[in-house]
């Protein structure tokens, strides 16, 4: 049975030139879904694969002859492209160089992002990998700062109608359902975070999203792998600093627009076609300031498996 997207429903079709293919079996150990076979010498489509063809194009990219087309699921053998040379890619100093510049900026230059630069941080997001193909990402830009204020100025008139949501009453009645650490979260964060953003821009001053000169949103569908999104986020923020811009994730926004009815009139207004299960805006810019330190950070824990451990010692 197909596995379903917002984008198609169908399996894709797998097209086997038989003068070309040497029935290496490449292909066949590349598929993870078990549509290929050999056959008395020949490969052929498995009649009974695990899903059938989810359009991952492993079995184009290995095949030493171009044997094989896939067709369906948003791909065809027009999408292959050649690898760039091996010399050409960054090494791990170079890209941990890159990582260790990167910071949050939350403030930015008036001074739009060029085109050329959003196309590119565009182009690289798309090369971020996905649960199942085809990705069912959904990108939402929004350029000029004008209009970036705009989109966060009604963002907070909307929070404002939803202060019932952090009421201490309503954040009562909620504790015994979902628990102490979210009881926690709301009373120390997103009650707090409501009263900052909707007092900060009545004075004129956005924390929202910190008028940056380009917003985008990464969202899915009710299909998307909820990672899905994120990983195409930190693809772009990763792309926008070795262009020489800066970033940060905004991560309220997204779950505070997403259920209710006006959740639904706010998405609408504002071209968001779903709700999503994950989600990430991402402000970018040229940055006000340049830093000369970066700050070590640590993970809440690093455990190796016991086996791990057991071959350590």
């Amino acid at each position: 049975m197909p596995i379903p997207t917002s984008r198609t429903k169908e399996n894709a079709k797998i097209i086997i030139d038989k003068n070309k293919c040497t029935a290496c079996g490449l292909c066949v150990e590349a598929c993870s879904d078990f549509s290929l076979m050999i056959i008395d010498n020949t490969l052929v489509v498995n009649p009974n694969p695990a899903f059938g063809c989810i359009g991952c194009g492993h079995c184009m990219a290995v095949c030493p002859h171009e044997a094989i087309n896939i067709l369906g699921r948003t791909i065809s053998s027009s999408d292959m492209y050649n690898l760039p040379p091996e010399e050409n890619k960054a090494k791990y100093e170079q890209l941990l160089t890159l990582l260790e510049h990167r910071r949050s900026i939350r403030k930015f230059k008036d001074k739009a992002v060029e085109k050329e630069k959003i196309n590119k941080i565009i182009e690289a997001a798309l090369t971020a990998p996905m649960g199942l193909p085809p990705s069912d990402v959904h990108l939402l830009v929004i350029e000029g700062n004008d209009k970036t204020h705009a989109f966060a100025k009604d963002f907070c008139n909307y929070i404002e109608r939803m202060k019932w949501f952090v009421s201490p009453w309503f954040l009562t009645l909620m504790r015994p359902f979902w628990g102490k650490a979210n009881d926690e979260m709301f009373r120390g964060f997103i009650r707090p975070t409501f009263k900052v953003y909707t007092e900060k821009m009545k004075e004129g001053k956005n924390v929202v999203n910190y008028d940056p000169p380009l917003l985008m949103y990464f969202y899915g569908s009710p299909y998307t792998d909820p990672a899905d999104p994120i990983v195409a986020a930190t693809y772009a923020m990763i792309a926008a600093e070795s262009l020489g811009l800066g970033t940060i994730m905004l991560g309220a926004v997204h779950p505070l627009i997403q259920n209710g009815k006006q959740a639904k009139k706010f998405r609408e207004k504002h071209g968001i076609r779903y709700a999503s299960r994950e989600g990430l805006f991402v402000a970018i810019g040229y940055p006000h300031f340049k830093f000369k330190k970066g700050i070590k950070r640590t993970f809440a824990a690093i455990d190796f498996s016991a086996n791990e451990k057991m071959a350590n010692n």
